[in-house]
């Protein structure tokens, strides 16, 4: 098996079901799908593989899905994560029927936490640090919105908070400029798992190209190896894809995520 492979493989059996639906405030198995309901009124739908299922059927596993999660009112939207490397004829068709709009595909990149985990020159006056206060989960998620150009969003502020609150080993890491937070990302320990996952990391336009995405990076990573977890994984988007395949981490598959909004 060729590391790719391994690698794929290793993502397919540590990273899918169980692992995603972590925090969920219930979880449905429905055939070969796990349907889970978030707080904040997010509705997820994930799973290993689909079993060999054809069209008929797959349309059939949207119907039942969406119909289960969208009877609790408090469900405002669905997330349906694809992977390309999945066997799943007609799928999309049954997604877009069922009211389902996809988002642009990402990397899913995987490899060795101790490729990014490497010493990193800081811009002058830069410097990181792992957070967990209020005023500082507040400022770090506000850079993520701007940095992605969405408006800044107090529920995800809050979802950030109650996760921190909860200690399900989330780690939240910025990098400030005279104290001003520029960037910021997760770790995401997987437990039972030999991954963590690096998370929303994003720096503000003016600030892009100075090295602090790959030191937050790296920061993560050395964290994750302390924590005995050895392999990393994201899903990347166009601008951070080349930083982690610069340190070596591979490019296994695509994800895209279709959403439903109530």
């Amino acid at each position: 098996m060729d590391q790719t492979a391994h690698l794929l493989a290793a993502y397919d059996d540590q990273l899918r079901t169980d692992a995603e639906t972590t925090g969920a405030l219930a979880v449905r198995v429905l055939g070969p799908l796990h349907l889970a309901t978030f707080a904040g009124g997010r509705g997820f739908v994930t799973y290993r593989d689909l079993g060999g299922a054809g069209p008929t059927t797959i349309g059939a596993l949207v119907a039942e899905a969406l119909d289960h999660l969208v009877r609790d009112p408090a469900v405002t939207r669905v997330e349906w994560k694809t992977r390309g490397h999945d066997q799943a004829p007609g799928l999309h068709d049954a997604l877009l029927e069922h009211g389902f709009r996809p988002e642009e595909p990402e990397s899913i990149m995987v490899g060795a936490a101790e490729l990014l985990a490497v010493d990193v020159t800081l811009p002058v006056g830069a410097t990181l640090r792992r957070v967990s206060t209020e005023a500082d989960v507040r400022a770090a998620s506000a850079v993520q919105d701007l940095a992605f150009g969405d408006p800044v969003s107090d529920e995800r502020a809050g979802d950030l908070l109650r996760r921190l609150d909860l200690d399900d080993e989330l780690e939240l890491w910025v990098a400030e400029v005279e104290g001003r937070v520029v960037s910021a990302g997760r770790l995401e320990p997987v437990p039972g798992s030999e991954f963590a996952g690096l998370w929303g990391g994003a720096t503000l336009a003016g600030w892009r190209g100075r090295g602090l995405y790959r030191a937050l990076t790296a920061a993560r990573a050395r964290s994750a190896l302390r924590r005995g977890q050895t392999l990393l994984h994201s899903d990347s988007t166009a601008s951070s894809r080349p930083i982690l395949e610069r340190a070596g981490l591979v490019r296994v598959s695509t994800t895209t995520p279709y959403q439903w909004r109530r």
